[in-house]
């Protein structure tokens, strides 16, 4: 699935498109996640795109009278095309019309979704979302309260969008790799230290993570057809029964809440 930076890269791709009109929306399959709004397409026809942002992992498209929220799914890309250009390719469900060009959405497993609001902060997909791990209001003391709070351990924690959002099973992982934190460690138990820790790791992955476009695990593009290439840099994910690039002992796999887990025994307490 797209977390934050495949997101973010995607945003940074389709930003072109802010100030042009938006012709037409065409669906051609509203079978996705939920049906489409049977409206979507008259309610947002010929309105002005005055910003396109990121909110979590939804792509947020402000039009003059509505917002439009986007979200990828598991498989969900999006491609950018001549307006005329005909070359359809298998799961191409929705078009946006600009006057010279369009956005594609494909979405093979079809877990993604769009919808049509006219409030965007109470909008269900949005009013529950935590703070932006990017952000000021993600710190040390925020993230420290938070687990004082909790039950769960703090890759569970750091998964849960009503906590912080954005961050999925890879960054995970990984964050808690470079913060030597164990993913299994009961959240209660971390020190105000240990969550400086996380806050630190979670900005420096997320941040390198963007700057090299997201991770190209099977088959994320950006909307503009550059592949993400931050594979290259993970220390633990997908690394089971290799060596740690720190300590030399062999990366574990384990599994927290059904999703595939990867640590290292010895660096991660």
């Amino acid at each position: 699935m797209p977390e934050l930076p495949e997101v973010e890269t995607t945003i940074r791709a389709i930003k072109k498109f802010k100030n042009q009109r938006l012709v037409n929306i065409n669906i051609y399959n509203r079978n996705l996640r939920w049906e489409v709004d049977k409206n979507l397409e008259e309610d947002s026809k010929n309105q002005i795109v005055r910003d396109l942002r990121r909110r979590a992992k939804y792509i947020i498209f402000e039009l003059d009278k509505c917002s439009l929220i986007l979200h990828l799914g598991m498989s969900g890309s999006l491609r950018i095309a001549g307006k005329n250009e005909n070359f359809f390719i298998k799961h191409d469900h929705i078009e946006f019309l600009f006057e010279n060009e369009k956005i594609i959405y494909n979405d093979p497993r079809r877990f993604g979704s769009i919808h049509l609001t006219k409030n965007i902060d109470k909008h269900r997909l949005i009013n529950h979302l935590g703070p932006e791990p990017l952000s000021k209001d993600f710190n040390s003391e925020y993230l420290y309260n938070l687990c004082l709070k909790s039950k769960t351990n703090i890759k569970t924690l750091l998964m849960n969008q009503k906590n912080v959002v954005g961050i999925g099973n890879i960054y995970a992982s990984e964050i808690l790799y470079l913060a030597k934190i164990c993913p299994f460690k009961n959240s209660f138990e971390l020190t105000l230290k240990d969550c400086e820790k996380i806050v630190r790791a979670s900005k420096k992955i997320l941040n390198a993570a963007i700057r090299v476009g997201g991770t190209t695990l099977k088959d994320f593009y950006s909307a503009d057809g550059s592949p993400g290439y931050f594979k290259f840099k993970l220390n633990v994910y997908g690394r089971e029964g290799l060596r740690c690039k720190n300590c030399k002992e062999k990366i574990v796999r384990e599994n927290i809440n059904k999703r595939a887990t990867f640590s290292c025994p010895s660096c991660q307490s």
